[in-house]
């Protein structure tokens, strides 16, 4: 090859590189414009936006990043909004629960003061009177409790328990309250040892809010409660045979301030469930809730073993 071929040569390959690196930086160009308003409808509020890049594009990583900006600012709008709409129900549902009692609470006070009631029916208007205000304070001290636990502000005290014998303990005290109540019972718990990391006082709670809430709301005749075990775990299931859960509540039962009678007639505050399940997530454990509307309703709760 002569010289002339090769400065030819030399100079074509030179022009394909220019235009090879001029077509690549208008392809840049193009990819940054889209950037650029890409980033502008983000700062505008339009987090649907993403960006298309391809493997080979230089930009693709920058590309990427911002596409997962807008996924997760997105994901955090939509648990603002979540969080915006839970917290307004809240609103609502306590201004309903203290308002309602304590309005009816000051009229029954003002007619015993005002002395429009006397003898038997005084008598009965304080017991009223007193009835409310235990209910009224039931719920503030579910709220608090509820409040603290949301806030993760709650101290637990985990030790190692028999969970068997300490079932036993909290059943025994149950058990004249479930006879009062006209309900039969049949407790089922293992006399072997259960060891199970647990806050007794938390462990508590959640079975008699689970007792409390088919006493209350269930309309059963009978209940039992049944413990078994394997290796790893402990299962702890409440059953009762009263009017059952709606399917359409059956998934919001755990959520605070639900309550599957939307009338507001019953008692109960929401609250109680909700509490029990943010307990037994304290023990890293799980509680689901089955139910046939008419049939009764199952709860479950199982916790790891002390390995």
């Amino acid at each position: 090859m002569d010289i002339n071929s090769f400065l030819l040569l030399v100079l074509v390959l030179a022009l394909l590189l220019v235009l090879y690196l001029a077509l690549k930086l208008r392809h840049v160009r193009e990819q940054i414009s889209l950037i650029k308003d890409a980033l502008e409808d983000l700062k505008g509020g339009n987090l649907n936006r993403r960006i298309l890049a391809h493997k080979n594009d230089m930009t693709r990583q920058i590309c990427y990043d911002i596409n997962e900006i807008g996924v997760n600012s997105q994901s955090r709008l939509i648990q603002q909004r979540q969080a915006e709409k839970a917290y307004k129900r809240l609103m609502t549902g306590l201004s309903h629960d203290v308002k309602t009692p304590l309005v009816s609470l000051v009229g029954y006070l003002e007619a015993i003061e005002n002395g429009l009631v006397t003898g038997e029916e005084k008598d009965e208007y304080i017991h009223v009177a007193s009835d409310k205000a235990h209910r009224l304070k039931d719920f503030v001290t579910a709220l608090f409790e509820w409040v603290k636990l949301d806030a993760r502000e709650q101290v637990f005290h985990f030790e190692l328990f028999d969970l068997n014998e300490l079932s036993r303990s909290i059943m025994a005290e149950w058990v004249p309250i479930l006879e009062s109540a006209g309900l039969d019972y049949d407790i089922e718990i293992p006399e072997t040892e259960c060891s199970v990391r647990v806050d007794p006082n938390a462990y508590t709670r959640i079975l008699n809010n689970l007792l409390e809430n088919i006493i209350v709301h269930s309309e059963a005749k009978y209940m039992a409660l049944h413990i078994i075990e394997d290796v790893q775990q402990a299962k702890i299931t409440v059953i009762d045979n009263g009017k059952g859960i709606a399917a359409n509540d059956l998934p919001h039962i755990f959520e605070r301030m639900y309550q599957c009678d939307h009338s507001r007639s019953a008692k109960g505050n929401g609250l109680g469930l909700a509490i029990a399940k943010e307990l037994v997530n304290a023990h890293k454990g799980t509680i689901i809730a089955s139910s046939t509307s008419g049939s009764g309703s199952t709860f479950t709760i199982v916790l790891p073993k002390a390995l």
